[in-house]
């Protein structure tokens, strides 16, 4: 019998062909200018995608603090951080956290994080990045660079 109109499919519809998309991660300064970026699937989550975007900075070193919204509040994400790079994370906490980390110090610099989100803005003035033409993964991401590279002369 075949569904009706109001009635969903169920396993019979057309899963997508490519997944969800991308994401582009980046690290800013306190000017919005890029300190690295990185792409990756949608599909993950994001504090999985922090080391990525740590192996792919332009500079020699790496921030003290990073801030995240509230996505990268995990213990494990904040333990590896530490140790592996020596980085503070500074992320609201969600709202099943029972202990919490972070004292309202810290909490203030959060304020800040929309410093990162107007270097996006700035990245979305370049049409070919908000949508994305490319098919080749490779190819998107040299348009990201050439976006960021933008960025920086510009600022010079």
């Amino acid at each position: 019998m075949p569904p009706s109109r109001g009635q969903k499919k169920g396993s019979r519809g057309r899963p997508t062909k490519r997944g969800k998309g991308t994401k582009i991660i980046a690290l800013a300064d306190d000017r919005s200018l890029p300190h690295a970026v990185s792409i990756e699937s949608a599909s993950l989550h994001e504090s999985q995608l922090v080391a990525g975007v740590l192996g792919q900075s332009f500079l020699d070193t790496l921030p003290q603090r990073l801030i995240g919204d509230k996505a990268y509040d995990s213990g494990r994400l904040d333990r590896g951080l530490a140790e592996r790079y020596g980085i503070e994370l500074i992320a609201p906490h969600r709202g099943d956290r029972r202990t919490p980390t972070q004292d309202g110090r810290p909490l203030r610099r959060y304020r800040r994080r929309w410093r990162v989100e107007r270097l996006f803005a700035w990245l979305h003035h370049f049409r070919r990045l908000v949508i994305r033409w490319e098919y080749h993964v490779e190819n998107f991401f040299g348009m990201v660079r050439l976006g960021c590279t933008q960025i920086l002369l510009g600022y010079l």
